[in-house]
């Protein structure tokens, strides 16, 4: 098909909107597992798919990656993002929405988070939360 740009990676045609997509997603999952050169990489390419199609970058897309912020507890970049909305007073089912998660893929990030930084309670974590400096004290309604 014209305009059409075919990925036979496991024999499956995959349109340019879809490798545009899958770029981005490959090059989040990379810099989530550390490997920021690769992310890079897969950004940029990402982004030529982008611009073959006439398609621009949303402002809020991936970041540049520039030199990681530690995270306190052993945190993953998503933790951290569920931690921060707990501690804006979301329930599970309000953060499943904001972040296009599951219900139950919420509840499992919140059981980690509790195991990794020792609590036992959305307040205790909420406490966490503003103790690591991962929220703005007197902003919690960004």
């Amino acid at each position: 098909m014209k305009g059409t740009l075919l990925c036979f990676a496991l024999g499956l045609a995959i349109s340019a909107a879809a490798q545009e997509t899958t770029g981005t997603l490959l090059g989040q999952a990379q810099r989530e597992c550390g490997d920021d050169e690769a992310a890079t990489a897969t950004f940029r390419a990402a982004a030529a798919l982008f611009d073959q199609v006439g398609a621009g970058i949303l402002a809020d897309g991936p970041a540049p990656i520039v030199a990681a912020r530690p995270r306190p507890g052993g945190l993953t970049e998503r933790e951290v993002e569920v931690v921060r909305l707990v501690a804006k007073g979301l329930s599970n089912q309000e953060i499943a929405t904001a972040l296009f998660l599951s219900v139950k893929t919420v509840s499992r990030h919140l059981s980690n988070i509790f195991t990794k930084i020792g609590v036992t309670s959305r307040a205790a974590a909420t406490a966490f939360a503003f103790e690591h400096g991962l929220m703005e004290r007197g902003r919690t309604n960004e």
